[in-house]
């Protein structure tokens, strides 16, 4: 039987309650999993599979990003994350649940899953803070350009000096997120691309804290992290021995259906990465971790983990 704590910290724009969670087992912990979630969601939506390891001996510790579940001071603050370096912001919160965990169990092996935008940030991370970490797991992730990141964050900044940085805009999603259904047409629903499980699609649907539209901002922060994904002097600093998982499903639009997923691992394989291991499942959408053959991928993960895990 987990054990499972909620607790807030203060967030790095010095005005947000930042909300985290935390899963243990009863027994020792073996090791310490810190998950960053993705993009419309929260960490809440981890529960299962948070359980599924701390069963297992580890330590699961998750937050939610700014402008997310419950690190906001207010409905209006969805989808937006801070007004000066946005992406810098939410990487700093990462780092400070990392710190905090860490210094409680100094001696144990530290890893960081990141899943969808939570990919973005996670690889960022690895290349700024990978000295302190055991291994990290890469989920539904995906290739952008440089010419991508840049168109994104110039058409940001040009439509908030017409509307602002809170602005929701109806266009700016179509193009990041408009053709992600495509695939599964005709559809149940717009959101038949997380997942082929009707009950996580429908719990997803159902949930307020899901139901939100990108501000400017948000996305600026997510193009601004995706820029620093595309400059090597940047890349070059992720620790090349760091072992490094990713996961992703054959059918998931976000990551070109594995193709972008195989580009960002030749990438870093480029770049001198030595401990890379790459498992597309085929059928699987976007959140393997909530497809319907979660068990095998909650499995594969775990033995991952083990695999690489340290030893005393």
């Amino acid at each position: 039987m987990s054990i499972v704590r909620h607790f807030t910290y203060l967030s790095n724009d010095k005005a947000t309650k930042i909300h985290a969670m935390e899963w243990r087992g009863k027994g020792p912990v073996r090791a310490i999993l810190q998950i960053a979630h993705g993009m419309q969601e929260f960490i809440d939506r981890y529960d299962d599979f948070a359980r599924f390891l701390a069963d297992q001996g580890f330590l699961v510790v998750g937050n939610d990003h700014l402008g997310h579940g419950a690190s906001i001071r207010s409905e209006e603050m969805f989808g937006y994350f801070a007004p000066k370096s946005p992406e810098r912001v939410v990487l700093a919160d990462m780092r400070e649940l990392h710190r905090r965990t860490q210094e409680a169990y100094p001696e144990v092996p530290y890893f960081l899953l990141g899943h969808s935008m939570g990919s973005f940030f996670a690889r960022a991370y690895v290349c700024i803070y990978g000295k302190y970490l055991d291994g990290a797991i890469i989920s539904g992730t995906a290739y952008h350009s440089s010419f991508e990141a840049v168109s994104g964050m110039l058409m940001c900044r040009v439509m908030a000096r017409l509307r602002g940085w809170m602005y929701r805009s109806p266009m700016m999603t179509m193009i990041v997120m408009g053709g992600f259904n495509k695939r599964f047409e005709p559809a149940r629903t717009k959101v038949d691309w997380l997942t082929r499980d009707e009950k996580i699609v429908d719990a997803y649907r159902a949930d307020k804290r899901c139901h939100f539209m990108f501000t400017l901002n948000g996305y600026y922060g997510m193009f601004r992290v995706l820029k620093l994904l595309t400059e090597q002097r940047r890349l070059a600093r992720m620790p090349v021995h760091l072992p490094l998982f990713f996961i992703a499903g054959e059918m998931d639009p976000v990551g070109n259906f594995g193709d972008g997923v195989k580009r960002v691992v030749v990438q870093l394989r480029t770049l001198g990465a030595d401990r890379i291991e790459c498992r597309l499942y085929p059928n699987d959408r976007h959140e393997v971790l909530n497809e319907l053959n979660r068990s095998e991928v909650y499995k594969d993960v775990l033995e991952w983990l083990e695999k690489v895990m340290p030893r005393k």
